[in-house]
């Protein structure tokens, strides 16, 4: 049901979290308890609030009392205020100002782009670590702001903002460690190297569903640009090149890859994606699409790699296909090994003193087979006693009784026999 408009920070505050919706719970910061002034209040004597409030979806379009949030929230550590109809970023610092010991705090889906944030307003957030402002439509002047003013900020997230391009900050963030920038429009290399610029502490960069089709940099760049990038998440990228893959390695600290989605691996099967990824571009990678490459895997993956170029002309085999043939020699090819199951055997069909050649159907049943070697004995099915004798069996014939077996199920190979009997004899 949809909330009422207008409603402050405190109203949402004290209807959530009273003693009647909210049950008590002991603990710092628990049952927090303010005296009525003279005029009264309207709030509750008590709220039993916890350090991590949310208030998502809550229609909440101002602040309130500042006195009564500064009173409640003085413990409060992380605040989610996503889905609400805040677009005064004047409102969101009086709510901000009076918690002074946030670190976690989600603005996702408010429109804020209705109004400009000035650098004063901004200081109330100087002590968030995590900010999150996905969907806000936040413009690239705002997220500048933000960064002079958070000297502490460490995880930023900027989803679906409909950034097409980047703008530099006029000063580097150097303490921030994750950007998760996903569904957005960025293509062009040239853009996500200003990232790079404004946080060159980055560890974490998450991209995807951005359609970056290539990665146009030198090696000697990227390491300058991005000196601490330990995780990279190009999801249902663009890429389409083994050479913007080669381009990966030139992160000094890179561990972890996410490459799932990416055009160029489309025709590969899920064995192939992996384990040229991991031989043939990644060597060094620890983590590949979220799961531990082993020391085991890579040597597999190597050997796979030298088997699955082998056969390619000279021209069309990676360099990488030769540093490996140094390392292990040059690799027989695996043997091809056909599990299927044999769907026809030659066996001896034996009858009084008749021996005759057949090859007959293993997908059928008894009852089947039985009706083939009608013209061959002159017997009908009813009279018919058959018995089969696996040339390799120790104990004899074997009669074979049930009618709706399947011929598979005894196990019958090329040169072996056949018995059949008169039930009349």
């Amino acid at each position: 049901m949809d909330q009422p408009s207008g409603r402050s920070f405190m109203q949402v505050l004290c209807e959530k979290y009273s003693p009647e919706n909210f049950p008590y719970r002991r603990g710092p910061g628990m049952g927090v308890h303010v005296p009525a002034t003279p005029q009264g209040s309207p709030m509750k004597d008590r709220l039993n609030l916890p350090s991590v409030l949310v208030l998502n979806s809550c229609g909440i379009t101002c602040a309130g009392d500042e006195n009564e949030i500064a009173a409640f929230c003085a413990h409060v550590s992380e605040l989610d205020l996503s889905d609400n109809k805040l677009e005064d970023w004047h409102e969101v610092s009086k709510i901000v100002s009076n918690v002074p010991h946030l670190e976690f705090l989600n603005l996702s889906s408010n429109p804020l782009s209705l109004s400009v944030l000035e650098r004063r307003c901004a200081g109330s957030f100087a002590g968030v670590r995590k900010l999150v402002l996905n969907n806000s439509k936040a413009s690239w002047e705002t997220v500048h702001t933000i960064l002079q003013e958070l000297p502490d900020l460490e995880e930023l997230f900027l989803c679906l903002n409909d950034y097409e391009t980047v703008s530099c900050s006029p000063v580097c963030c150097q303490s921030l460690k994750l950007l998760h920038i996903t569904d957005n429009n960025l293509q062009d290399w040239t853009e996500i190297r200003k990232l790079g610029i404004m946080f060159p502490s980055l560890d974490t960069l998450i991209l995807a569903n951005n359609n970056l089709t290539t990665i146009e940099e030198s090696g000697d760049s990227l390491a300058r640009l991005f000196p601490n990038l330990r995780s990279i998440n190009l999801h249902k990228s663009g890429l389409h090149s083994w050479e913007d893959i080669d381009k990966l390695n030139s992160f000094p600290k890179l561990e972890e890859v996410k490459l799932l989605g990416i055009p160029l691996l489309q025709s590969y099967t899920t064995e192939e994606r992996r384990k040229l990824l991991i031989a043939s571009r990644l060597p060094s990678i620890v983590k590949l699409n979220g799961s531990i490459v082993a020391d085991g895997e890579r040597e597999d993956s190597e050997r796979f790699f030298i088997r699955y170029y082998m056969e390619f002309p000279e021209e069309e085999v990676p360099l990488r296909y030769h540093e490996l043939v140094t390392k292990y020699g040059k690799l027989e090819p695996l043997a091809v090994v056909d599990l299927r199951p044999q769907s026809s055997a030659k066996v001896e069909v034996h009858f009084q003193d008749k021996v005759e050649e057949m090859s007959i159907r293993l997908d059928q049943t008894v009852a089947e087979l039985k009706k083939q070697l009608k013209t061959v004995v002159q017997l009908s099915t009813s009279n018919m006693l058959l018995f089969y004798l696996d040339h390799e069996a120790p104990f004899g014939p074997e009669e074979m009784k049930y009618n709706s077996r399947a011929l598979h199920s005894y196990g019958i190979r090329d040169g072996d026999k056949l018995y059949v009997e008169s039930r009349m004899k």
